[in-house]
């Protein structure tokens, strides 16, 4: 039997650029075209449905087709044959269409589940449903649950953040609106909050009308609200820093500029959100997970002097050298939920010196030691490596006390044996070269003795290998006192730049 050749001439195809450097297209297919295919091998040339499937996923990824949003199943008969051959997430859609206008609420709920869980196991089924309406269906069956049927409700929200997920454009007008109504009438159930703000958060990842419209209409008090009314709920605190830091991103690439800024502004100062997060973490010191959340939501608020000295004000540098010394001495969970957490406490506390006032506060806290020694116990981390020398060398920058401290303390040593463990790691070699020139930059005894623990070498050797590296390795150079060409690209006249 010949071997089938499904060629795309004809076909509904898309083109979408995957990277400029690469300068490739990545082509598309409609779902009709693959199950068309397959259809195609299994009367055409006698294979089995996997077989056909499998032979139409090779004939089109041969061709450069992305298959990533399309369901790779045979789509299957009816029960009696009456109907079509259709995929299983279009037939639990049709079910659910059917149960929600006849207003069976049993029957619906057990849709509901159905649906969410074919969606959660391959996010081409939730591709296709969105294609084929599963929004407004949803949509439907969550208004029938607001008559007060609360497990509906919930089934209803968790549809709905299945489906939203890494596809926010689905939600318009009307649902933004109802999902806030949901929020505001059912303050006081954990699951409901819980599932609802999971939907908030998926709508508002890479979705900056989404942002703006739901902070609008009155989100932010709903997030930090449920922090506080369910302060020892660890999901709903998860799941509201989750969606807390997403109104601070400037990730949708389809508008110009966001309102990042602005919401943290709004979340600190309307909505007390530092005193939230910080009383929060009070109720988890034994929760690794959820104290990296707060932490991390606590770094993309510290965004002004002001609100670096609130978390002092606060309480929350405390809170957070007395974390990073419980996990230097092994009080907590497992070694990848410490290291998550070493790394986001390491983050705030170089988020909040921003504050040259901050800066001295953490050195007196006996910050720069529990620094040092996050980053020399957990060096095989590049994550934690990388944030120990970006919160020193925020620590050292235009402050030569602190610098003392640090080298003092084995800062420096620790900044050369994170360079030596991650030679390939962009992040640690360029903020280990970063904190050996604020070491020196004020205090030019100190350039000995790092030049003799091998430190031009191994900023010669990252300049080598990182272009990221390359201005900020020439400036610890210089500043050290190597010799180090630095070249004046342009004068200024007309010409070329220096080669």
């Amino acid at each position: 039997v010949a071997r089938p050749c499904h060629c795309l001439s004809g076909a509904s195809i898309d083109c979408m650029p995957t990277s400029t450097q690469a300068k490739m297209v990545s082509k598309r297919i409609a779902q009709e075209t693959f199950d068309a295919a397959v259809r195609e091998n299994i009367e055409e040339f006698a294979m089995g449905p996997d077989e056909a499937v499998k032979e139409a996923v090779e004939q089109f990824e041969s061709q450069g087709v992305d298959l990533s949003n399309i369901v790779k199943t045979a789509p299957k008969v009816s029960a009696d044959g009456s109907q079509e051959p259709t995929h299983d997430i279009l037939q639990t859609l049709s079910d659910l269409q059917e149960s929600v206008a006849s207003s069976r609420p049993q029957e619906v709920s057990a849709y509901l589940t159905r649906f969410c869980d074919q969606c959660k196991q391959d996010k081409a089924c939730r591709f296709l449903a969105a294609q084929k309406g599963a929004y407004p269906i949803i949509f439907t069956a969550w208004k029938l649950a607001t008559a007060g049927d609360q497990g509906l409700l919930l089934q209803s929200l968790n549809a709905l953040s299945v489906l939203t997920d890494g596809q926010p454009d689905l939600l318009d007008t009307q649902g933004l609106q109802l999902l806030v109504a949901t929020l505001t009438r059912n303050a006081d159930e954990a699951d409901l909050t819980c599932s609802g703000i999971r939907c908030v958060r998926h709508a508002c990842l890479k979705h900056e009308q989404n942002r703006q419209d739901l902070v609008k209409a009155g989100v932010l008090p709903l997030l930090t609200g449920a922090i506080t009314h369910h302060g020892h709920h660890a999901d709903v605190v998860r799941e509201a820093c989750c969606a807390l830091r997403v109104m601070t991103f400037d990730d949708d690439i389809r508008v110009p500029f966001g309102h990042a800024h602005n919401h943290a502004k709004m979340i600190v100062q309307e909505n007390k959100g530092l005193k939230v997060l910080i009383e929060a973490t009070k109720a988890f010191l034994d929760n690794p997970g959820i104290l990296s959340e707060l932490c991390g939501t606590l770094s993309r608020l510290a965004i002004r002097n002001e609100f670096c000295q609130e978390v002092v004000d606060l309480g929350g540098l405390s809170i957070l050298v007395s974390l990073l010394a419980d996990c230097n001495d092994h009080q907590m969970g497992d070694q990848s939920s410490v290291q998550e957490l070493v790394k986001q406490v390491l983050s705030t506390l170089r988020a909040i010196a921003g504050n040259d006032d901050v800066k001295d506060a953490i050195v007196r806290a006996g910050g720069t030691e529990s620094i040092v020694a996050a980053m020399t116990q957990h060096l095989t981390s590049p994550q934690v490596c990388e944030q120990s020398c970006a919160a020193l060398c925020f620590l050292a920058l235009r402050k030569p006390d602190n610098s003392r401290i640090i080298v003092e303390g084995g800062g420096a040593v620790a900044a050369l044996q994170a360079m030596k463990a991650h030679p390939q790691k962009a992040g640690v070699q360029k903020q280990a070269c970063m904190l050996i020139r604020n070491l020196v930059a004020h205090s030019q005894a100190f350039s000995k003795p790092i030049l003799d623990l091998g430190a031009e070498a191994l900023i010669m050797q990252a300049r080598s290998a990182h272009r990221d590296c390359e201005d900020v390795a020439k400036a610890a150079l210089r500043d050290l006192g190597c010799h180090v060409e630095l070249r004046e690209l342009w004068t200024g006249q007309r010409g070329n730049l220096a080669p």
